[in-house]
């Protein structure tokens, strides 16, 4: 990828398409006109506008000012919005003091040399997890703080599983995945429903089939990832899985399986809210790898940043305020109203032990891959729109699986679709 702004903006609005996998929707703030402030104020944006200022998130924003002897004036804006303007504002030397990113979004601002090492900042990420704090490390430098982690796994519905004779126990792999989803077919229900979007949500959910395969995303078009192109299109085009996959986002896809007719969901942390209205009894398993295991999932959540400042006197009182909302002490709060699994070991056990049901999540998150890992930083998006347009080619009857991957490795070759 040319290492250019226009390039780095048309990547964000990529990468940050993925808004709800960030368990944040909603409008964006178009007020929003990044100023680091001067004095006593410091200006902080997040991608969180569901909160407003009487939220324990939005008064947890305010108390770190204030224990910090300023005054935080924070911006909400859904994620895309968040990066772009983050990038513009830097562009014109007025980025915000603290900014809350996606973590895709990580690798591209720093790309566009945006964002300030936490090495250099003297913020302390010993205690987070390596796989987690992975996905804002780019050539072995951590460049934010994760505020917490979520991911993705199969919730199922206990009384579908009962009628058509299933243990969810005794799914293992792919092949006693679509056993179960045939006889659950065969007693008269629904079997499986997640979201093949030509969006990132779309990459975001074929990566744990396409890593349970042991596909690699350089090689988009190996007999591993053809497989997990495979095991999709064979759910859609038996009837195991609704042709809709190919419109549903994460949040269409779980109001189908609320629905009480569909056996498998696959969805993310931030859906357990509504598992508890849903009206029925679940349960929640690991995605399964191919030959067996718990295949790797990506990992969602965001990094509190700290963009460069032409005053460097800004980053002691900037310190303070992104040492504060990543605290143990306020992790937990912060964790449990966003549905997030905790970054550190020491939170993810406070946070089971108010809530069991997070256990299976917990464990999903230890096995989760940051997308941008593994040396791809900007790269992922150019590969991972291919990605999505191969999906929906080959669940569509356009091309076959190995066509339709066998173009997405052209297009990601070339740097895009």
């Amino acid at each position: 990828m040319r290492n250019t702004r226009r390039t780095l903006i048309c990547a964000v609005a990529t990468v940050g398409a993925l808004t709800s996998v960030a368990a944040c929707g909603g409008g964006s703030d178009s007020s929003a006109s990044g100023t680091g402030g001067s004095g006593g104020t410091y200006a902080f944006w997040d991608p969180y506008p569901q909160f407003d200022g009487s939220s324990a998130w939005g008064k947890l924003v305010g108390k770190c000012g204030t224990e910090a002897g300023v005054k935080v004036k924070r911006t909400a804006m859904d994620t895309t919005d968040l990066g772009n303007k983050a990038l513009l504002a830097a562009q014109q030397g007025n980025a915000p003091d603290v900014m809350l990113v996606d973590n895709p979004v990580v690798s591209t601002l720093v790309e566009a040399g945006i964002l300030n090492k936490t090495g250099d900042l003297g913020l302390d990420t010993k205690s987070i997890q390596k796989n987690i704090l992975g996905a804002g490390e780019i050539d072995g430098s951590s460049y934010g703080v994760p505020i917490g982690a979520n991911t993705l796994a199969l919730y199922y519905n206990k009384k579908v599983l009962a009628a058509a004779g299933v243990d969810p126990a005794s799914v293992k792999d792919w092949n006693s995945l679509t056993a179960a989803l045939k006889k659950v077919k065969a007693a008269g229900k629904k079997g499986i429903t997640f979201s093949a979007i030509n969006t990132e949500e779309g990459s975001f959910q074929f990566l744990p089939w396409f890593w349970g395969a042991g596909g690699d995303l350089t090689q988009l078009d190996s007999a591993k990832g053809v497989a997990a192109l495979s095991l999709w299109k064979g759910w859609v085009d038996d009837g195991l899985a609704p042709k809709d996959v190919l419109q549903n986002t994460q949040t269409t896809s779980w109001q189908e399986f609320a629905t009480g007719t569909y056996a498998f969901g696959e969805n993310g942390t931030w859906q357990l809210g509504n598992a508890d209205k849903a009206g029925f009894d679940y349960g929640v398993i690991s995605i399964p790898g191919q030959g067996g295991g718990a295949a790797p999932v990506p990992t969602g959540g965001e990094f509190v940043t700290v963009p460069i400042q032409k005053d460097s006197g800004r980053y002691d009182v900037t310190k303070k305020i992104v040492t504060c909302l990543t605290s143990s002490a306020n992790l937990l709060a912060t964790d449990t109203t966003l549905a997030y699994v905790a970054p550190t070991a020491a939170v993810q056990t406070e946070q089971v032990k108010a809530n069991p049901e997070l256990k299976p999540w917990v464990d999903a998150v230890a096995a989760a891959r940051g997308r941008t890992s593994g040396g791809l930083g900007t790269k992922y998006p150019t590969i991972s729109q291919p990605m999505w347009t191969a999906v929906q080619s080959a669940l569509s009857g356009g091309q076959s699986p190995q066509a339709a991957l066998d173009a997405a490795q052209k297009a990601a070759d070339k740097g895009g679709s």
